[in-house]
């Protein structure tokens, strides 16, 4: 999961399509959300060479890392949607829900994960399930979006679940049976993505829209349509 994170922004800096010129609310977001990749990887080594005690204490320093993701993911998303910088192959409603359940989501996987630290069979798992719904904006970046419109985010979730199924796969193999863990996390990020798809284009969703963008350029984008893509004659002037 880390190596795909990586390489979808790396990706995305060696084809051009992000530069270190964004702003520095982007520049935040990264940082904030990459060292949670690290985190996740120095507290799988950790479990894996039996330092049990190191991992218990830097899972603290998770519990805030964590909440700042929760907070500056809502706040980046909110800029965005606000400044109609909203990716063309999305919904600008659906992307402002999107991220806001995403990141709620992975942060709920977390506080329930941290709070069933003594129940290790649960813990793992759990926290594996935050970890792949992180994976969706990489694969957002490595695959072909563009080319799924109207149904980018079908893609995207595809690939997210690749990750419990192969999890799923993994305990049947080596216990026989699957933990419930695992059928909690996976439900969770069905649901995620069924919620997405029908707030964003509920009255709440649209309220949601209008509240976050009064004011900015946002609001004058229409929420339920399809924003001109980059290349367009009409935003090139070619």
């Amino acid at each position: 999961m880390a190596l795909t994170i990586v390489a979808g922004f790396c990706l995305q800096a060696a084809t051009g399509r992000s530069t270190f010129g964004a702003p520095p609310l982007v520049h935040l977001h990264a940082f904030i959300f990459f060292g949670w990749v690290v985190l996740f990887v120095a507290q799988s080594f950790l479990v894996s060479r039996g330092s049990i005690a190191l991992h218990r204490r830097l899972g603290w320093v998770g519990v805030g890392w964590a909440s700042a993701m929760v907070l500056v993911g809502i706040y980046t998303t909110i800029a965005m949607t606000r400044n109609a910088a909203t990716p063309f192959f999305f919904l600008p409603a659906y992307f402002l829900v999107m991220n806001i359940l995403t990141i709620l989501c992975f942060g709920g996987l977390v506080v329930v994960a941290i709070s069933m630290r003594k129940r290790t069979e649960w813990h793992r798992r759990l926290m594996f399930c935050a970890m792949a719904i992180l994976t969706g904006p990489a694969f957002g970046r490595l695959l072909p979006i563009p080319l799924f419109v109207p149904y980018a985010e079908w893609g995207v979730f595809a690939s997210v679940m690749l990750w419990p199924l192969i999890a799923i796969f993994a305990d049947r193999r080596r216990r026989g049976q699957v933990h419930p863990a695992l059928w909690w996390g996976t439900a969770t990020i069905i649901l995620m993505q069924a919620s997405m798809t029908l707030m964003a284009h509920s009255v709440i969703g649209l309220k949601l829209y209008a509240v976050s963008t009064a004011g900015y350029r946002g609001a004058t984008i229409a929420p339920l349509a399809f924003p001109m893509p980059p290349s367009s004659p009409l935003i090139t002037g070619r």
